[in-house]
């Protein structure tokens, strides 16, 4: 796990110990100058009891007895995740979010050589989500106007989210749109603008401790139709990247970007 103490790694590797040998923590990475560095991960975790398991430097550690890596490192851990999956030859699965496109194209080269999940939200029910805004988006026709709003916690750093990028991107390909000229942020002084049938809405929220609520809206001249996923925990999060990583170690994938849509067979 790179990013091992972040907010999702915590969860993901708490989960892991928690579920009764379906998965073993084989790592525990964070950057280099971290106060935990050369801690039991166990002890590091606060889950009471020592792993065996020290919290290192991914770029300082021997990969050999893990059968996956899960990255939430951030922009500059994710390339040192790439870089070490394709050195020694394992499956990555990557939630970070907010990623440039010059390391976007790294992350597709190297899954050339070795199969990577990306996806910015790993919860199952946004990528079931993800199904549904598409199939409304079709059926509710022009006369629907399509607002997309998002809400996370005052931490998060990159905006709109990336599961609002996913949510604007399914109803896009869903109207055969091209996003980047339908999606339009809402501005001051810029309401006495007529809007256009193509167009997707998108406002965000960033304020105390939300874990992220998503909502599709659909409104039509006589009636509103809103789509909404609330994660409650990091959980969602979590457990979807675990069945990623299940995804790709437990089936040998061959080399190639998969989505959460692959994980989970939709």
């Amino acid at each position: 796990m790179n990013g091992a103490l972040g907010r999702m790694g915590q969860r993901i590797l708490t989960l892991a110990h928690q579920s009764s040998g379906e998965f073993a923590i084989g790592g525990a990475y964070e950057v280099q100058g971290h106060p935990a560095l050369g801690q039991d991960a166990g002890t590091a975790l606060g889950l009471g009891k020592t792993l065996g398991v020290k919290v290192t430097n991914l770029l300082q550690t021997d990969l050999s007895n893990v059968d996956a890596i899960i990255d939430f490192s951030g922009s500059d851990g994710t390339q040192y995740s790439v870089n070490a999956a394709v050195h020694h030859k394992k499956p990555l699965v990557i939630g970070s979010t907010g990623l440039d496109l010059e390391l976007a194209k790294k992350i597709h080269a190297a899954a050339e050589k070795t199969p990577i999940v990306l996806s910015s939200n790993m919860s199952i029910g946004v990528n079931v989500l993800l199904e549904i805004v598409a199939l409304a988006a079709v059926k509710l026709g022009k006369d629907f106007d399509i607002e997309i709003t998002e809400a996370h916690h005052r931490h998060k750093k990159d905006a709109p989210s990336g599961t609002a990028l996913m949510l604007a991107d399914s109803i896009a390909r869903a109207k055969k749109w091209d996003l980047k000229k339908v999606m339009k942020f809402r501005e001051a002084g810029k309401v006495d603008e007529e809007r256009s049938h193509e167009e997707i809405g998108m406002q965000v929220i960033r304020a105390g401790e939300i874990v992220g609520d998503h909502t599709a809206l659909f409104g039509g001249p006589a009636e509103t139709i809103e789509i909404t996923h609330r994660a409650h925990s990091r959980d969602a999060f979590a457990r979807g990247a675990l069945t990623a990583a299940a995804f790709l170690a437990r089936q040998g994938k061959p080399g190639r970007v998969y989505t959460m849509r692959d994980v989970l067979g939709l």
